[in-house]
């Protein structure tokens, strides 16, 4: 058997055309090195199946192998799955911290605590009103101060209910507008990557470079990550399955998802954008609902509410019953605050208590005053205590949760990012090898043509 002539012809060739598709390669990535969402490409590959030689030698009566060069087998993306998975559920958990810790700023920033406007101090210029009074029960002036500062109470607790009640809404609005089936951004998401699936499916079939495809639902389930959990299973056909909020996290401690919000190229918002599936399920959506469930009307801040509506209630009963207990003439001394505002929204001053005859003894604005420091007082710094140390625990859960992320980001785009560095160097060795093979052929070329010119000319 004979050495196929142009053998060392084509393994230049394949030679030159693996170093330019390298070369290509390096170039698509150094372009796309600040593409949001790009991962680094790289050329894969192999070498050729050899050719076996048979028998030639008469000393050893042994064959040989000779090399036919390298084969382009495919061009591949850089990515970890392990790290996608774990980007996505540290960014499902930063984007509820940051909610929280948002909406629950608004929330401390409602009461203005500690200031000359926040309700403490109104508070204990209520009570010093009442202890002016004690001194001279009928100066009107003194009840006039006594009515002023009752009514900033009422009007502050009026205020801070209004403004959650406001919190509320806006959180049931923003929790409404991200689930909308037809414009909100789960639903955008989930119909992209669907059909991205059915585009990457069509190519991988036909045996076209899917990378641009694939990298764009990535970003895209990276986006649909900050709402809610989601857990990513591939079907054989390059598509994926992408279950969310709470089946999500069912789905990765290994149960069945049923109806995934994304499967295939088919997506099912229905079973997927309810209160049980996106409830404590953390992203943006479960700490929206953690905040407050207009479903149920329950949720931290509607508990806020019922807490504040018990500070109203404490106050509208101690300082009214004070003033009955303290009425020892036996005459009928009307309550100061409207015994049926109980409620932070309703607490009012009685509009038949005024300056002009004031109604209160001594004894009986003395019983008032005494009520400083009490169990009003007490349970408004409670609750100013409370909502403090939530907002502390969410600012700090939030600044871990970042922390977290960025690490995770950073050590994905070790992997996936394009270092220009390295781009610069594997261009250099790329294009040195592509020069090398050049030179394989061209001096394969002058062989050949020495050999036929010389046997031509024995002719």
């Amino acid at each position: 058997m004979t050495i196929p002539s142009y053998s060392g012809l084509q393994t230049a060739l394949s030679g030159l055309e693996a170093a330019q598709a390298a070369i290509d390669t390096t170039g698509q990535n150094i372009a796309n090195a600040n593409t949001p969402g790009y991962s680094r490409q790289e050329v894969v590959e192999t070498e050729r199946n050899p050719l076996n030689i048979q028998a030639l030698s008469s000393v050893t009566g042994q064959g040989s192998q000779l090399g036919l060069g390298v084969d382009i087998t495919s061009i591949t993306r850089e990515r970890d799955q392990f790290l996608d998975s774990q980007y996505r559920d540290q960014n499902s958990q930063t984007s509820g911290d940051n909610t929280a810790s948002t909406l629950l700023g608004q929330v401390q920033a409602a009461l203005a605590e500690p200031s000359g406007s926040g309700l403490s101090t109104a508070l204990n210029q209520f009570w010093t009103a009442w202890s002016g009074l004690q001194n001279d029960p009928t100066n009107q002036g003194a009840m006039s101060s006594v009515l002023g500062a009752g009514q900033t109470v009422a009007q502050n607790l009026n205020t801070l209910s209004g403004e959650l009640s406001t919190l509320e809404s806006q959180v049931s609005s923003q929790y409404n507008t991200l689930t909308d089936a037809t414009s909100g951004p789960v639903a955008t998401d989930a119909k992209q990557i669907a059909a991205l699936n059915v585009q990457i499916s069509q190519a991988q079939t036909t045996g076209l470079n899917a990378n641009t495809l694939l990298d764009q639902r990535d970003q895209l389930v990276d986006d649909l990550s900050q709402y809610s959990g989601v857990n990513v299973t591939q079907q054989s056909n390059g598509m994926i399955n992408v279950s969310f909020g709470n089946a999500a996290i069912a789905a990765a401690k290994g149960t069945t998802d049923a109806t995934p919000l994304v499967n295939g190229g088919s997506v099912d918002l229905t079973d997927n954008l309810t209160d049980a599936n996106l409830s404590g399920s953390g992203g943006t959506l479960g700490s929206l609902l953690n905040l407050y469930d207009a479903t149920t009307g329950k949720g931290q801040i509607a508990g806020y509410s019922t807490t504040l509506d018990g500070v109203a209630k404490q106050l509208v009963t101690t300082v009214n019953s004070a003033i009955s207990t303290a009425d020892a003439s036996g005459a009928t001394a009307p309550p100061f605050f409207n015994p049926a505002g109980t409620t932070a929204a309703t607490i009012a001053v009685n509009s038949s208590v005024t300056s002009t005859n004031p109604p209160y003894t001594a004894a009986e604005a003395g019983a008032a005053a005494k009520l400083t420091g009490g169990a009003a007082d007490q349970a408004y710094n409670a609750f100013v205590t409370q909502i403090g140390s939530n907002v502390q625990s969410a600012q700090s859960a939030q600044q871990t949760s970042q922390s977290l992320l960025s690490a995770i980001s950073n050590q994905r785009q070790s992997v996936s990012g394009v270092s220009l560095d390295e781009e610069m160097t594997n261009l250099i060795n790329y294009q040195q090898a592509y020069q090398a093979s050049a030179r394989v052929m061209d001096a394969i070329n002058q062989t050949l043509n020495t050999l036929i010119n010389q046997v031509g000319a024995g002719i």
